[in-house]
C-alpha cells in the first residue's frame, strides 16, 4: 500500500498594515509609515538630516535623550552659551535660518528634556529668555517671527512650572520676584504676571510680602533720585497692579481697594472695585462705589478710557452696566429699569433695550418695543437710528426712515451704516435701498475717492438689478436719468467707468 505524504500548511503571507476606512494613502500617518518599513524610513531620515539643519538637531537630541538628560541638556547648553555669546546683526536673509535654528533650540527643551527633567528644562528656557532681549536688538524681527519664538519658550516655562507640585511652583514663582521689580515687562518678568494665575492660592502669600516689599523700595528710591522718578514709578504701578491680581485670587476685595487707592488716590477705578464688592455679596458698598463722584482729570487712564478715545460714550456705560447689576441684585429693579430706558432712549442702546423688555411681566414687552421703535425712528441722528433698525432687525422701519428722509444720507463720513443698510434692504425695500446705493455712489465719486472705486461699480451694479422692481416714477432721476447724471459729472474718472460694466 502506497503511503502518502504530509505536506506542511503554508503560512498565510504578512498582511500589509490596514489603513482606516477612507484614509488617503499618501497622506503621512502612524498608518502609512508604518507600511514603508524601517530601512525606508531610516533613509528619509538621513536624508532630510542632510539638508535640515533644524531637523538634525531635532533627531541628535532625540538620539541623546536615550543617554538621559545630562546629554541632552549639554546640546541645549552649547547651543545657548554660542547664543548669549554672538554679537553680529542677523539681517532679513538670514533671518529664517536663525528663526529655525531658535525653533529646535526650544523644541529639544520641550520635547526631549522636559520629559526627562523638568527642572533642567526650566532653568534652560529661563537662560534662553534672559538673553531675549540681546537678541531681538541684533536681528530684523520685522514680521515678528522671532519674537514668537520666545513667547512660546515663556508659555512653555508657565506650563512647566505650573504643573511642579505646590511648593516647587512656588519656589519657582518667589525665584521671579527680582526680575519683576526691576523690569516688569522684561521677558523674565513678564513670567511672573503670567504664573500669578495659575499658581495655587496657598503660594501667593510670601509673592505678595516680596512685591510689597520691592514697592516700599521702589517708592523710597523714587524720593532719593527724583530724575529717574517717572521711570520708578511706572515700575511702582505695576508691581501694585500684579499684587492685584493676587488680591482677586485670594477673594480679597478690601486689599484690591487698597492698593486701587495706593494707585490713584481719589481717582480709583469706580468700575472695578464695585464689580470686585458685588461678587463678594457687598452690593450696598458696591453702589456706594459706582457712585461716587470723581474728577475725571485725576482719574488715571484705564482700558475703557483708551476706547474713548474712538467712543467718548464708552466708559460712563460700563459704569451704568455695573450700577444696573447693583440695584438689581439690591432687588431695586424699578431703578435698574430706568437706567436701562434712559441709556437706550440717549444713546438708542440695543443691548439696553433688550434687557429692559426682558425684565417687563409678560405681554407688557410688546408694547415697550413698540414705544421704543417709534423713539429710534424719531431719533436725531438719523444715521445712528439707522444703524440700530438694521442691526435690531426691523428693516420696514428702516425702509421707512430711508423713504421718509431721502436727501440726509451722507455717503462719503457714514458709509460703514449705509452699505450694510442698503445689502439689508436690497431684498425687500428696492427703493430705500437704491437711495442709499446713490448715496454711497456720490460719496465715493464726488470725492474722488479712486481705492474705493471697485465698491462704487459695485454698487452701481445693484442698482441696475433694483431698477427693474422700483414702481415708475419712485425715485428721481430714473435709472437711466442717473445712470446719465454720473457720465456728465464724473465721465472723466476712467479708473471707475473702466471697472462698469456696461
Amino acid at each position: 500500500m502506497a503511503r502518502t505524504r504530509s505536506v506542511e500548511p503554508k503560512a498565510p503571507p504578512a498582511k500589509k498594515p490596514s489603513l482606516p476606512k477612507g484614509a488617503r494613502r499618501t497622506t503621512p500617518s502612524p498608518e502609512t509609515l508604518a507600511a514603508l518599513g524601517m530601512d525606508r524610513l531610516i533613509g528619509l531620515i538621513l536624508g532630510e538630516t542632510a539638508r535640515n539643519a533644524g531637523f538634525k538637531k531635532l533627531v541628535s537630541a532625540a538620539l541623546a535623550s536615550l543617554q538621559g538628560p545630562e546629554a541632552v541638556a549639554a546640546i541645549v547648553d552649547r547651543r545657548l552659551t554660542a547664543l548669549e555669546g554672538a554679537q553680529s546683526y542677523i539681517d532679513w536673509q538670514k533671518r529664517r535660518a536663525f528663526a529655525a535654528d531658535l525653533t529646535a533650540l526650544v523644541t529639544v527643551i520641550l520635547d526631549e528634556l522636559r520629559p526627562l527633567d523638568s527642572a533642567a528644562a526650566l532653568d534652560r528656557l529661563r537662560r534662553f529668555l534672559d538673553g531675549a532681549d540681546t537678541v531681538l536688538d541684533r536681528v530684523d524681527d520685522g514680521n515678528g517671527a522671532i519674537q514668537g519664538i520666545f513667547d512660546r519658550a515663556s508659555a512653555g516655562f508657565v506650563a512647566i512650572a505650573s504643573a511642579l507640585p505646590p511648593h516647587a511652583a512656588a519656589s519657582v514663582a518667589v525665584s521671579l520676584v527680582g526680575p519683576f521689580t526691576d523690569d516688569p515687562l522684561g521677558p523674565l518678568g513678564a513670567l511672573l504676571s503670567e504664573m500669578v494665575p495659575v499658581l495655587p492660592v496657598d503660594a501667593l502669600a510670601e509673592i505678595d510680602v516680596r512685591l510689597a516689599d520691592a514697592a516700599t523700595r521702589t517708592e523710597t528710591d523714587m524720593k532719593r533720585r527724583k530724575r529717574a522718578a517717572l521711570y520708578r514709578l511706572d515700575h511702582r504701578i505695576e508691581i501694585q497692579r500684579l499684587r492685584q491680581a493676587i488680591a482677586d485670587r485670594r477673594g480679597d476685595p478690601d486689599a484690591y481697594i487698597a492698593l486701587e487707592s495706593a494707585i490713584a488716590p481719589g481717582a480709583e477705578d469706580r468700575a472695578e472695585i464695585a464689580r470686585r464688592l458685588l461678587g463678594t455679596g457687598r452690593a450696598q458698598e458696591a453702589l456706594d462705589w459706582i457712585r461716587r463722584k470723581q474728577d475725571p482729570q485725576r482719574r488715571m487712564a484705564t482700558r475703557e478710557d483708551l476706547i474713548a478715545v474712538f467712543d467718548p460714550r464708552v466708559p460712563e456705560r460700563e459704569r451704568q452696566v455695573v450700577e444696573i447689576e447693583i440695584l438689581d441684585a439690591l432687588g431695586r429693579s424699578a431703578e435698574a429699569q430706568d437706567l436701562r430706558w434712559t441709556r437706550f432712549e440717549n444713546e438708542l442702546d440695543a443691548p439696553m433695550l433688550r434687557g429692559f423688555l426682558a425684565k417687563l411681566p409678560d405681554f407688557e414687552d410688546e408694547e415697550a418695543l413698540h414705544r421704543a421703535l417709534d423713539h429710534v425712528e424719531a431719533y436725531s441722528d438719523t444715521h445712528r437710528a439707522l444703524a440700530f433698525l438694521t442691526a435690531w432687525p426691523d428693516p420696514r422701519r428702516a425702509a421707512r426712515l430711508v423713504t421718509d428722509r431721502p436727501t440726509v444720507w451722507d455717503g462719503a463720513l457714514r458709509y460703514t451704516v449705509l452699505a450694510p443698510a442698503a445689502e439689508v434692504l436690497a431684498q425687500d425695500h428696492p427703493l430705500a435701498a437704491t437711495i442709499l446705493y446713490r448715496r454711497l455712489i456720490d460719496g465715493i465719486l464726488d470725492y474722488g475717492r479712486s481705492p474705493a472705486y471697485p465698491h462704487a461699480a459695485r454698487y452701481l451694479a445693484e442698482l441696475d438689478g433694483l431698477a427693474a422692481r422700483l414702481e415708475p416714477g419712485a425715485v428721481e432721476p430714473d435709472p437711466e436719468g442717473y445712470r446719465a447724471k454720473l457720465r456728465q459729472q464724473h465721465g472723466r474718472k476712467s479708473g471707475f467707468w473702466t471697472l462698469v460694466h456696461a
